[in-house]
């Protein structure tokens, strides 16, 4: 996708509508149209970065800073909130529907419906240590 296609960017030039909460001069949060929970926010970098792996470290440091001090805000806003997710999905396959990086905080309460279903057993330690080696692995890759 390129720049003058994506919704995000449109919103952050001011060419569509937003809800703006914050905004510097790194990032914006606004709310999110399709909320989980009244409050659903999104922080978005100006920039247009498709995915995680293009975040900068401290671009997405900034992001996360921002998400925490909006985690803040909502649970003293007087909307409902028994506690905070944050959420960054990257790729289509973790459910990434808009390609601009955004990192969602939304407010949670009992029976709000948001699910994540998952095979959340536990698993035998030859499994876990096998998936920390090859994350090992990834890690001597990058460059620090």
């Amino acid at each position: 996708m390129n720049v003058s296609e994506c919704i995000v960017c449109e919103i952050v030039r001011g060419q569509a509508e937003a809800s703006t909460v914050h905004e510097d001069e790194t990032a914006v949060a606004l709310m999110d149209i399709q909320p989980v929970t009244p409050g659903h926010l999104l922080v978005v970098p100006w920039e247009h970065v498709p995915g995680l792996d293009e975040i900068e470290e401290t671009l997405g440091v900034h992001m996360w800073r921002v998400a925490h001090r909006l985690a803040r805000a909502l649970r003293r806003s007087g909307l409902r909130c028994a506690g905070i997710n944050l959420f960054l999905a990257d790729g289509e396959a973790a459910f990434q529907e808009v390609f601009h990086a955004h990192l969602h905080v939304f407010p949670r309460f009992a029976n709000d419906n948001f699910r994540v279903d998952a095979d959340w057993r536990v698993r035998e330690r030859v499994e876990l240590d096998r998936s920390a080696a090859a994350v090992r692995a990834g890690l001597a890759t990058l460059s620090s």
